[in-house]
């Protein structure tokens, strides 16, 4: 059996302390004979907070509504999209004249929302009169792309948050905004569909026909609402005939149906305006660094790369292996009275990178981006997978700012599931997407002071 030694290096006082402990095998890649474990913890990150006005909005769900919260500040979001039409329709027995009426349903889920759930909200509602940009971002300016004199909801709707309803399918519970729009948008629509039926093969083209809506929020400032789902219904009648032993007679059905959705492949944004409070101001003006979303501080963060890789080089020796990088990131979380929380999910990345990551829909790689959840319970970020960055890093002839200054970003996550275990039920899930963070009030303090880098590599001794 090997005897290995298990250094802890870590600088108190301006000493070096170390320890060993019993045996261990360690890597099938070493040679034989003794081998140290060497734990470094001695590295410091350093970091600021930066203003982040504006975000690419690239997220299914919409943020609408009003919040004047005083640790956080006050925020407000209108938003705009453009709809998937279902691909095909029932025509049989059906003239647009038989479109009843037509609904714009918005879901959220039961916890969907900041703010209180009782105050009443309005809310008006806008044709676009041309396509939307793409990208888009959350400072857009919608002027001109409506008129103000065509207004689908010349009467505020007004709604609050207390309606709790049940999807047995899903078998869950949802909240729902539902208003009614013109008649004739809908019986518009459906005469379209039959004269052209290919405009609604895909979303570009329909867009040509009909370019999406805005919805704008119009009063109350006491709650603001992540709406998960938003589709148009049209309640049409079908006219059929039917033939059974006592002959033959007609009748009529009535049907519900959602016949355009927001998906995926489609354009939408929020549009929002956030006004942070003073305390917020006043922590970063401090020297605080905060995370505040959305549109408000991500931070920058400089990470000892060089710093590492020279004391890799002076103690490694030529028989070495790197085996783990990570860091952790203390958290503080901040006093409110809306129960605003951290961030979720962050997005540790690359400073020079940020823009195409976001820009090009790609998703953390391990090597230049990297993705954290928060945990709540240890109050902290922990990004355990950087060994192959500083893999990477090892590469290069000179190591320049732009390979050590990153960026942490709050985000929101897509994330699908594939594959089960038929005795545990287990499936296996991933991120398809990774979009800034656009869909709630968020916030939180970085300890950056007390950030602890961990740096474990091995080295080999051979016996002669």
């Amino acid at each position: 059996m090997n005897l290995s030694r298990f250094f802890i290096i870590a600088f108190l006082g301006g000493g070096l302390l170390w320890s060993c402990e019993g045996s261990s095998t360690l890597g099938n890649s070493l040679v034989d004979d003794n081998t140290e474990v060497i734990i470094d913890s001695s590295f410091t990150v350093s970091g600021s907070s930066y203003r982040d006005y504006s975000v690419m909005s690239r997220t299914t769900t919409q943020l609408l509504g009003r919040l004047n919260a005083k640790e956080f500040g006050a925020i407000s979001s209108d938003f705009v999209t453009q709809f998937m039409p279902a691909d095909q329709f029932d025509t049989v027995g059906i003239a647009p004249k038989d479109i009843d009426s037509v609904k714009l349903v918005m879901t959220y889920s039961p916890g969907g929302f900041t703010g209180d759930s009782l105050v009443p909200m309005g809310l008006k509602v806008y044709p676009l009169t041309k396509q939307l940009p793409s990208p888009i971002y959350s400072d857009f300016d919608p002027d001109g792309y409506f008129s103000e004199s065509d207004c689908w909801t010349p009467q505020p709707h007004i709604y609050s948050g207390y309606d709790l309803l049940y999807n047995s399918e899903s078998q869950s519970h949802y909240h729902m905004i539902s208003l009614e729009l013109p008649i004739e948008f809908g019986r518009n629509f459906y005469s379209e569909y039959l004269k052209n039926p290919s405009l609604f093969s895909t979303p570009e083209q329909f867009a040509q026909f009909f370019p999406g809506i805005m919805v704008r929020s119009t009063f109350g400032q006491g709650r603001i609402t992540n709406i998960t789902d938003t589709r148009i219904q049209f309640h049409y009648s079908k006219h059929a005939t039917i033939s059974d032993d006592k002959g033959e007679r007609d009748t009529v059905y009535h049907i519900s149906a959602s016949l355009m959705g927001v998906t995926p492949e489609i354009i939408t944004n929020n549009i929002i305006k956030y006004d942070l409070s003073e305390s917020l101001s006043a922590m970063v003006n401090a020297g605080k660094t905060l995370l505040v979303a959305p549109t408000g501080y991500n931070a920058k963060i400089r990470f000892p790369g060089q710093e590492i890789i020279n004391t890799y080089r002076q103690n490694a020796g030529e028989l070495a292996v790197i085996n783990t990088l990570t860091m952790t990131i203390p958290v503080e979380e901040i006093n409110n009275a809306y129960g605003i929380t951290p961030p979720t999910n962050v997005l540790l990345i690359l400073e020079s990178e940020k823009d195409t990551f976001f820009a090009q829909n790609k998703i953390n790689d391990g090597i230049t981006s990297f993705l954290s959840t928060y945990d709540s319970v240890n109050k902290q970020y922990y990004f355990s997978g950087l060994r192959e960055y500083l893999g990477n890093l090892m590469k290069k002839e000179t190591i320049k700012e732009e390979d050590v200054n990153f960026l942490l970003i709050p985000v929101n996550l897509t994330v699908e599931s594939s594959g089960s275990d038929y005795y545990y039920g287990t499936s296996t899930t991933y991120v398809t997407s990774i979009q800034p963070y656009v869909t709630g009030p968020s916030m939180c303090s970085l300890d950056l002071e007390k950030t602890k880098i961990r740096f474990t590599y091995s080295k080999q001794f051979i016996n002669n």
